[in-house]
């Protein structure tokens, strides 16, 4: 079994449209840097010196990261991760 990762569509370009991958488990950051052997780009769009960006938000089992052990959160087998782009923009009232 492998750790489900889930895609957003701006970064599915770079998995060759895939919408869910599968990585090995481990700390979050190894993760993804292991997902961008096989998709590259994908850790430059998400992280940036061993930190994952700003607005980026990972979900480890619907778990922000961020209130776990960050990019030293550990992921298992059968474990689930989202990540998901922080949307920012619009028009003021």
């Amino acid at each position: 079994m492998a750790v489900k990762v889930r895609i957003p569509t701006p970064l599915q370009r770079l998995t060759e449209g895939k919408a869910e991958v599968e990585g090995k488990p481990g700390k979050i950051i190894d993760l993804i840097n292991d997902l961008d052997s096989r998709y590259p780009g994908l850790a430059e769009r998400v992280s940036e010196n061993g930190k994952i960006r700003r607005f980026v938000n990972i979900y480890v089992n619907e778990e922000d990261i961020r209130f776990l052990d960050g990019e030293n959160t550990e992921v298992k087998d059968g474990d689930e991760v989202s990540i998901v782009p922080a949307i920012a923009g619009g028009r003021g009232i």
